[in-house]
Formats: C-alpha cells, structure tokens, sequence
C-alpha cells in the first residue's frame, strides 16, 4: 500500500495546537490568580473572561492536537490498520481535498476515524449512532465526543463527489463511499442497522478484501487524475 501524507500541513497544525494550549493555560493561570487574590470585587469581570477565553482556547488547542499532534495520531492508526494491503491501494491523508482518502480495488472511500470508548452503539429508532459510557474526565477535557458519524459521512460523501467531479472523474465511473472506522480496541460496537459501512482497525483489511471482491472497479484512471493535484503543502 502507498501512502502519501501531507507532514508539512501536519507539522504546522500541530504546532498551532501546541501555542493555543500553552495561551490557553496561561489565560487560565491569570485568571485564577486573580480570582484567588480578589476579595472585593474588583476584577471579577476580567477573571471570568480570562477563564471563558483561556476554557475555549484549551479546546481549540485540544481540537488541533488531537488530529495532529498526539501520537498515535489518527492518520497514523489507520495506516497501521491497513497496513498489508497491496501496492494497488493508496491512502492519502490531508494530501486531496479529503482527510483520510483511499483509492483502490474496494473503490474510493472516505475514511471517518473515531477513537471513543464504552458501548458505540447504532439506535435504529433514533437512526443515530450513540455513545454509552467511556472516560467522564475525557470526554469534557480531552477527547471529543463521538458527534454524529451519518452526518458527517454524508457531508463526507458530498465533499467526495465534489473532490471527483472537479477531478473530471465521470460520476457513472465509480461510487464513492464512507467508512466508519472505529479505532479504540476497548470499545464495543453494535453498529446492527446502520446505514453507513462500518468496522474496526482490527477487521478493516479483511472488510475492505471482501468489498474489492465483490466490486468491479477501475481505480487506476482515479489514481491518475489524483496524482498531479496531491497537496503537500
């Protein structure tokens, strides 16, 4: 398998995460020390937007590290997973106008990454996934909370078809699709009904083997018009 990562954009994003979580924190020191040394009133409004604006900072500092600073960083985890796959397979990360692309016998599929652990589960009535348990203290400073995987693989999908279309790939060619990969190997996943492919790291090769057994794709012309228009900047 080849992959093609854009480590310039990585390098930089996560050193912006780096700077806004080391302002953040000392926002936040300012603003507790001045909430500690004023008994009469007098600087609470700075203390409040200190902690409001060193709180919001922590996040964006979070928000960036946790895509590119710490290791293993979600682009590294999916290539360990798919690591063995043949020469056919490309994997570009942050290098097309999709984060984690893959283009190969299975077709050309947008990878959604989730690391979140406890129970993920699909609720058929709400026709949403879910997320039951996991880390408290995680989830309100350091992990971000599962969100809403169909939505964001069909803005995926869209962002996709368009990537494509502006590519000049004929739309009749291939389907593109999205893929939830769930990545920590402590959660439980009950993913029944779900209307969006999903796996995990541990099961992803033999997924994405049976799929490109059961699709006739030409991925080789896609790959071609992909080449030129790699982002590494």
């Amino acid at each position: 398998m080849k992959v093609i990562s854009n480590e310039k954009l990585i390098k930089r994003n996560n050193k912006i995460g780096q700077i806004t979580s080391i302002a953040a924190l000392a926002i936040l020191a300012v603003g507790m020390f001045y909430s500690f040394k004023d008994n009469a009133g007098q600087y609470i409004s700075w203390t409040f937007t200190s902690l409001i604006v060193g709180f919001l900072l922590f996040q964006v500092g979070n928000f960036f590290l946790n895509r590119w600073g710490k290791s293993p960083r979600p682009d590294e985890v999916i290539t360990q997973a798919f690591k063995g796959l043949d020469d056919k397979y490309t994997l570009y990360h942050f290098s097309t106008d999709i984060p984690h692309l893959l283009v190969g016998p299975a077709g050309v599929i947008t990878i959604l990454p989730y690391d979140q652990g406890g129970v993920l589960k699909y609720d058929d009535a709400k026709k949403q996934w879910k997320q039951i348990g996991g880390n408290f203290f995680l989830k309100v400073f350091g992990q971000e909370g599962l969100g809403k995987p169909l939505n964001e693989a069909k803005y995926s999908t869209e962002d996709l078809e368009r990537y494509l279309l502006k590519l000049g790939v004929d739309k009749d060619h291939c389907d593109p699709q999205a893929l939830l990969l769930f990545t920590n190997g402590k959660a439980t996943i009950e993913g029944e009904g779900s209307p969006i492919p999903f796996t995990t790291t541990e099961k992803v090769k033999d997924y994405l083997r049976k799929r490109a057994k059961e699709t006739v794709f030409d991925y080789e012309p896609v790959a071609a018009l992909i080449e030129p228009k790699i982002k590494l900047k």
